[in-house]
């Protein structure tokens, strides 16, 4: 496929020496207008094409530009060999809905393509291209509708024209029509997305984008395209073996590769380079290669900072970001929990439970300890007191007055101790 795709590819580097320079930034060929029309050119001789053009008939093409279109179209023809054998052309028209003008099965001789050309009518609203894709591949690009073998090596070529924005996914479709082997060009007029013409365009994208400013320009395109598939150049007639790029040189050619590649020591073929290798990155942390490019990331516990290359420790102990139950201690990008005074760390190492106070060895109290919520107080026993310490007691000393009563009381007593011992005594001696 590699000389199929290169018949319609390299030769676009010769487009810019004859354009106007794009404006920074932009991988298109930007026309401007030029006094006179082109050439009326004989037909070239190129290599045979299967053609497809997908023309935008939404409703802001106007209906003098779409003439304009067509014109361009019908200079196409003029200047493509075409023929059953040689170069075959279909016409597709789409807006929010596809209609299959002819399919490439359907005219070999250039009459009968421009008169068929003459009687395309602009559609209505929307601009679905992503669908116009997706029919050329299902409905064009088949046997039955006069794509040839893929034992041919025919070439099959999709020329969008738009002047809108999708209305549709076209990446996806526009990728899986490049990976069969249909070469993309998307021409924009005027208010066209360039994004959206660069995702649906071939590589290398300064060779299959175009911009014109106005319809009233495009046919200036068609010396474009004829350069394009008349070409003589190595590059452009897919004879050679380049991978990527080929490079002419001097009648014959070289290979290089697109950025983030290196060229293999056969000279032909191209591999990744190992952009994370030491030294070719300027990650803080982590390099992750990324198709010839690379992104950086950080450790687990770090974010990445908005210069997308150094990394700072996280505030693991922010809101949310941690399950400790009472204190949350950060780090160094990670964390651990602890608890408030009066309570412990529970073995799950998260939740907290409150202490007692009074358990042995936590207090300093002489005699008695009292729990006071997450605190304590000391008291003394009965006959003590507190001293101004708050720790230590003494024993009470209290002074009164015996009453008549009581110390009749005691007297009693004292009388009845003294007759109970002389009694013991007197039976002793006996």
């Amino acid at each position: 496929m590699g000389r199929a795709l290169g018949t319609v590819g390299c030769c676009l580097a010769l487009l810019a020496l004859l354009a106007l320079p794009a404006a920074p930034g932009d991988s298109v060929l930007r026309l401007q207008r030029r006094p006179g029309g082109p050439s009326a050119d004989t037909a070239c001789k190129n290599w045979p094409l299967d053609l497809v053009f997908i023309v935008d008939s939404s409703r802001s093409v106007r209906p003098e530009e779409f003439e304009k279109v067509k014109i361009f179209l019908s200079e196409m023809i003029d200047t493509l060999d075409v023929g059953e054998r040689t170069t075959r052309m279909a016409v597709m028209n789409y807006a929010s809905t596809v209609k299959v003008e002819f399919p490439l099965r359907t005219y070999f001789d250039k009459a009968s393509l421009k008169e068929a050309v003459s009687r395309i009518e602009p559609l209505s609203a929307g601009t679905m291209t992503g669908l116009a894709i997706q029919t050329a591949m299902d409905e064009v690009f088949t046997e039955e509708m006069g794509t040839r073998p893929a034992t041919f090596n025919i070439p099959k070529v999709v020329i969008v024209v738009t002047d809108g924005r999708p209305q549709d996914q076209v990446q996806d479709v526009a990728a899986s029509a490049r990976r069969a082997g249909i070469e993309i060009y998307a021409v924009g007029v005027d208010r066209a997305d360039m994004q959206s013409l660069r995702i649906m365009a071939s590589e290398p994208l300064d060779e299959h984008v175009f911009y014109v400013e106005t319809y009233g320009v495009i046919e200036k395109l068609t010396s474009k395209f004829r350069e394009t598939f008349c070409a003589g150049n190595v590059c452009a007639l897919g004879t050679h073996d380049c991978e990527q790029v080929c490079v002419r040189n001097r009648g014959s050619y070289l290979c290089d590769c697109y950025e983030g590649y290196t060229l293999n020591p056969d000279k032909r073929t191209c591999s990744a380079v190992d952009t994370c290798a030491p030294g070719r990155h300027e990650c803080d942390q982590i390099c992750v290669s990324n198709n010839g490019s690379y992104v950086c990331d950080c450790y687990e516990g770090y974010t990445l900072n908005p210069d997308k290359k150094t990394c700072s420790a996280k505030d693991m102990c922010g809101p949310g970001r941690h399950d400790c139950a009472q204190v949350c201690l950060s780090n160094d990008g990670s964390y651990s929990c602890d608890c408030y005074e009066g309570y412990t760390l529970n073995p799950d190492k998260k939740t907290c439970l409150a202490v007692d106070m009074c358990a042995p060895g936590r207090h300093d109290c002489e005699q008695v300890c009292v729990r006071d919520d997450l605190s304590y107080s000391c008291d003394c026993y009965e006959g003590y007191t507190l001293n101004p310490d708050k720790k230590t007691c003494s024993r009470a000393i209290t002074g009164s007055l015996v009453t008549t009563e009581e110390s009749c009381k005691c007297e009693a007593i004292a009388a009845l101790q003294h007759s109970v011992t002389s009694h013991l005594e007197a039976l002793s001696t006996k």
